[in-house]
C-alpha cells in the first residue's frame, strides 16, 4: 500500500513538472513574440522619423536612397526585413531584390492614417511579426511606409535554443520534488505507524464504533483541555456542544472532578457527585513509548447502585431492628411466662400491655403527624435502628410533615442521611446518647432540624462537610463513605434551599426547602 501510495504521489509530480514546463514554454514563447513585436515597432516608429527617409521621398527616384538606409540598419539589428514602401504600398526596399517593385502584403491602412500597426502576417518570407509605420514630410502628410519584421521561426529557433536550459530546470525540480515526495512519504509512514489509506479508515471507523457503542463515559484530556468524549460522557457531564478544545474548568463541571481531570493524575474508582447522578471516575495517564498522550477517564454512573446500596443498608438495618425486637420479645414473652407460672398474672399483664402500648404510641404519633409512606416509615426504621444502638431517638412533639413539593425519593435521601450521620455522631460521644428529628411545615416550605449528642463537627470550616469525600469515617469510600452530605446538598439545592450548622456543643443541621423550588416543580 506503500509503494502504491508513493507510485501514485511520484505520477502526480510528474504530470504537475510536465504541465508547469508546458506552461513555461508557452508563457516564453508569448514573451519572446511580445519582445519581438516591441522591437521592430520601436525600430519601425524610428527608420520613419530619420530626415534621410523623409528627404529621400522628396527625390524623384526614392528606391536607391531608402535602400542606402535600409541596408545597414538590416544588417545591425538582425531583423528579417525593412521594407519601405510608397503610399500604395509599392516596395522599394526588401531582402529579396525580386519583390521589389511589388506590393507589400499586410496591413497598411492603420499607417496610411498616422498611426503605428503591428500584426502577424505571412508574407513572402513567411510569418512574422511586423509593424509599420508612416513616413511624414514637414508639414505631417503621409509621404511613405516604412515596415520591419521577425520571422517566427527565427522567433522559435531563439526558443529552441533555450529548451536544454528550461529542460534542465524541470529535471532539477523533478528531483528536488522526488526527493521531497520520499521524505515525505517516509515521515506519513513512520507517523501512521505503516498504515496506509484503508487500514486508517478501517481502523477509525472500528475505533469510532466502540468508542461510541461503551457503555462507559470517557473522556480525552491533554494538557488541561478536553479533546474527545463519547455518548456517554456527554450523557453524564452535560458536556456542551463545543466542548472540544475547551479547558475542563470551563465546562461547569463540580470544583472537585475538573480539579481530577485538569490534574492529570492517576485515580482509582473515585465517586464524584455531577448534577443528580453519583460516577464512579478512573483515570489513567496515556503514553506511547516515551511520549505523553495526555489522560484518559473514564466515568460509570452509579446513581441507581447507590440507590440499590442505601435501600440494603435500610434492609439491613430494619433486618437488625427485628432481630433485636425478636430477641428481646423472646426475653419478655419467657419473663411474662414465668409470671404467669409463679401466680403473677395481673403483673403479666401490666408488663406486656405496658410494651405495647410504648411502641404502639410512637406509631400512632410517626404515622399520625408524618403523613407521607415513605417518610414515616424511614422515621420508625431509624428510630428502631438507634434504640438497637443504645440511642435515644426523640421525634419532637410539634413535628408534622406530608412532603407536598418534594420527592419521596429526596425526602429520604435529605432526611435519611442527615439521620444516619446523627446516629453515627451520637455513637462516637460519650452517655447518654440522643438523636432528635424535628420536621415542620407550612405554605412556604419544609423545615427539618437534626441534631445528635456527639462530640461535634472536627473542622472549622462548616461548609467543607457537603464536598464529596468528606468524613469522620474510615473505611472504603467507593460504597458510600464521604458521600451522603454530598447528596445532602445536592438536594438542598435541587430545591433552592438552604442549611446552617451549628458545631457547639453539639451538631446541629437546619435544612429549609422552599415550596415550588425546581424539584418540586418537577414531582
Amino acid at each position: 500500500m506503500a509503494r502504491q501510495i508513493l507510485a501514485l504521489q511520484a505520477a502526480v509530480v510528474a504530470f504537475l513538472l510536465l504541465a508547469g514546463a508546458t506552461l513555461v514554454f508557452l508563457e516564453a514563447r508569448r514573451g519572446a513574440e511580445a519582445k519581438a513585436a516591441a522591437e521592430v515597432e520601436d525600430l519601425a516608429v524610428a527608420l520613419a522619423a530619420l530626415p534621410e527617409a523623409r528627404d529621400a521621398y522628396e527625390a524623384a527616384e526614392p528606391g536607391p536612397a531608402l535602400r542606402a538606409i535600409a541596408e545597414p540598419v538590416f544588417r545591425a539589428t538582425g531583423v528579417d526585413f525593412i521594407v519601405y514602401m510608397d503610399t500604395d504600398g509599392v516596395r522599394y526596399t526588401h531582402p529579396n531584390p525580386d519583390v521589389i517593385g511589388e506590393r507589400y502584403i499586410g496591413t497598411i491602412e492603420p499607417a496610411l492614417d498616422g498611426a503605428v500597426h503591428t500584426e502577424t502576417y505571412t508574407g513572402t518570407l513567411g510569418p512574422s511579426v511586423r509593424s509599420i509605420a508612416p513616413v511624414e514630410d514637414a508639414n505631417g502628410a503621409v509621404v511613405g511606409l516604412v515596415a520591419v519584421g521577425i520571422l517566427q521561426e527565427n522567433i522559435s529557433g531563439e526558443l529552441r535554443r533555450r529548451l536544454p536550459q528550461l529542460a534542465g530546470i524541470a529535471a532539477l525540480a523533478g528531483l528536488i520534488s522526488a526527493a521531497g515526495t520520499w521524505a515525505i512519504g517516509r515521515r506519513l509512514h513512520r507517523q501512521t505507524l505503516g498504515l496506509g489509506p484503508a487500514e486508517l479508515t478501517r481502523m477509525y471507523e472500528h475505533h469510532d464504533a466502540i468508542l461510541h457503542s461503551v457503555r462507559e463515559g470517557l473522556v480525552v484530556i491533554d494538557d488541561g483541555r478536553l479533546v474527545l468524549a463519547n455518548d456517554e460522557a456527554l450523557r453524564l457531564l452535560d458536556l456542551p456542544p463545543d466542548y472540544e478544545g475547551r479547558s475542563v474548568g470551563g465546562l461547569g463541571l463540580t470544583e472537585t472532578l475538573a480539579g481530577l481531570l485538569a490534574s492529570g493524575r492517576a485515580a482509582e474508582d473515585e465517586l464524584h457527585v455531577v448534577g443528580d447522578r453519583v460516577c464512579v471516575v478512573s483515570q489513567r495517564p496515556a503514553r506511547r513509548g516515551d511520549r505523553e498522550l495526555g489522560t484518559v477517564a473514564t466515568l460509570r454512573d452509579q446513581s441507581d447502585l447507590q440507590a440499590l446500596s442505601g435501600e440494603l443498608d435500610s434492609v439491613r438495618g430494619f433486618a437488625e431492628a427485628l432481630r433485636a425486637q425478636a430477641h428481646e420479645s423472646a426475653n419478655r414473652l419467657h419473663a411474662m411466662v414465668t409470671m404467669i407460672e409463679l401466680g403473677n398474672a395481673d403483673r403479666a399483664v401490666e408488663f406486656a400491655t405496658a410494651e405495647l402500648a410504648a411502641s404502639q404510641q410512637l406509631v400512632d404519633r410517626i404515622v399520625a403527624r408524618v403523613t407521607e409512606p415513605a417518610l414515616a416509615a424511614l422515621l420508625l426504621g431509624k428510630a428502631h435502628q438507634a434504640h438497637e444502638r443504645g440511642i435515644a431517638f426523640v421525634i419532637d412533639d410539634e413535628t408534622e410533615a406530608d412532603g407536598a413539593g418534594v420527592e419521596p425519593r429526596d425526602l429520604i435521601t435529605l432526611v435519611g442521611n442527615l439521620i444516619d450521620n446523627a446516629i453515627d455522631a451520637a455513637l462516637a460521644g460519650e452517655a447518654p446518647r440522643r438523636v432528635e428529628v424535628s420536621l415542620s411545615q407550612d405554605e412556604a416550605g419544609l423545615t427539618l432540624r437534626v441534631a445528635d449528642s456527639g462530640p461535634g463537627l472536627a473542622t472549622d470550616r462548616p461548609e467543607a462537610i457537603f464536598t464529596r469525600g468528606w468524613s469522620t469515617k474510615a473505611g472504603d469510600r467507593l460504597h458510600g463513605r464521604g458521600l451522603g452530605l454530598a447528596l445532602v446538598r445536592q438536594v438542598i439545592d435541587r430545591y433552592g434551599g438552604t442549611v446552617a450548622v451549628e458545631r457547639e456543643p453539639h451538631t446541629v443541621f437546619r435544612v429549609r426547602l422552599p415550596r415550588g423550588g425546581e424539584g418540586g416543580e418537577g414531582s
